[in-house]
């Protein structure tokens, strides 16, 4: 079983912030704050004890935020290897993150500042998010300027900060009603040089995609015009979510709009009564029997029966090939049926689908039964 992650930010991680601190601030009282921070911290996750972190700063640090951000930023450590662009390593930072986002609201120079500096340490995709909201146009004018910034980590902050969903983070309301501002960035973005950067990018097409799926179809059509291969790979990342929905229109952008000329047969679903934290194993053979070469793109669902006793599909990858005139192509997928933190398993009939170039096929069931 993995470790927690908050194993990984334990009270080693404050008292080497106090000592950073105590370097060039020697007023700091090193040792009532490690105090503060540790009573009750154990039982905390990480991101409870890095606001713990963060609001201890706040009543040991000057109470004049910019002397206080000034002194933060003193204490940084160097930036990121444009190598090195995750790690736990990285999270050293979260609290410095949480105190901008959570008093810096009022202070706009000296908080974009601070996050200029610490999203190359770490990310400022969490504490922009307020300035997004309450400063909208000042920032957005902003995150402008730092597309062009030579550092990777500053370019990626404008797409990752200005994600609609962006996970662990409040959503951005007037943006997932209109995402216009975001797209002129990202139109800023598409063509960047690093991977990091244009990750960012097509994860946030995603998002937008959630919430306008029209919009999406319509700059994914607009951006594969005399696309590269890197930015070909940016919308087929972005649209993920919609090809998992068997978007008709999406699938076409990537040459998946075609199911005809494409027959399923020889299914097998094995065992057909597994028990819970056991496997099922899913086959079936495609067959091309047009008389052109045809793109396939396959994927299948599983109705995972939730605790109510309804069903729900989950879209699980498969495969994408190209089948010759005639050509047959045996596809089989094994799928644990063991609990996991982020499913549990219910007993009772499975219904199981195949989505071929977004035709969904019925391929039978298996019954789940309880160990």
């Amino acid at each position: 079983m993995a470790e927690p992650l908050k194993n990984s930010f334990g009270p080693e991680i404050p008292a080497k912030i106090a000592s950073m601190i105590t370097g060039v601030y020697r007023s700091f009282d090193g040792d009532g704050f490690l105090s503060a921070v540790i009573d009750g911290y154990e039982p905390l996750e990480l991101k409870e004890r890095g606001v713990k972190i963060g609001r201890t700063l706040r009543d040991f640090l000057p109470e004049n935020y910019e002397q206080a951000i000034e002194i933060l930023l003193s204490s940084l450590g160097p930036t990121l290897d444009e190598e090195h662009v995750g790690g736990m390593s990285s999270f050293l930072y979260f609290p410095h993150v949480l105190f901008v986002h959570d008093y810096g609201l009022d202070h706009f120079e000296a908080s974009m500042t601070a996050q200029y500096e610490l999203t190359q340490r770490f990310t400022a995709e969490f504490s922009i998010r307020p300035f997004l909201e309450h400063h909208t146009d000042k920032t957005l004018a902003r995150l402008r300027e730092w597309t062009t910034d030579e550092s990777q980590h500053v370019r990626r902050l404008v797409s990752e900060g200005t994600r609609p969903r962006l996970p662990w983070a409040s959503r951005l309301r007037n943006f997932q009603k209109d995402p216009s501002p975001v797209l002129e960035l990202l139109e800023l973005l598409k063509d960047d040089p690093e991977l990091y950067v244009r990750r960012s990018v097509a994860n946030n097409l995603n998002d937008i995609g959630k919430d306008h799926p029209d919009v999406l179809i319509d700059v994914a059509q607009r951006w594969m015009k005399d696309a590269s291969r890197d930015r070909q790979w940016i919308v087929k990342h972005g649209l993920r979510s919609a090809i998992k929905r068997a978007d008709r229109a999406a699938l076409g952008i990537l040459g998946y709009g075609d199911d005809s000329g494409i027959e399923l047969s020889g299914v097998v679903i094995s065992p057909d009564h597994p028990n819970i934290g056991e496997k099922v194993s899913i086959a079936f053979t495609l067959t091309n029997t047009g008389k052109q070469i045809k793109p396939a793109l396959i994927d299948f669902r599983i109705h995972y029966i939730k605790a109510n006793g309804s069903a729900r599909p989950k879209v699980f990858k498969m495969k994408q090939i190209d089948l010759s005139p005639g050509e047959s192509i045996k596809v089989k997928k094994s799928i644990s049926l063991r609990e996991m933190s982020t499913r549990k398993h219910y007993p009772g009939a499975h219904v199981v689908d195949a989505q071929v170039n977004g035709a969904v096929i019925s391929l039978g069931s298996f019954d789940l039964q309880a160990p």
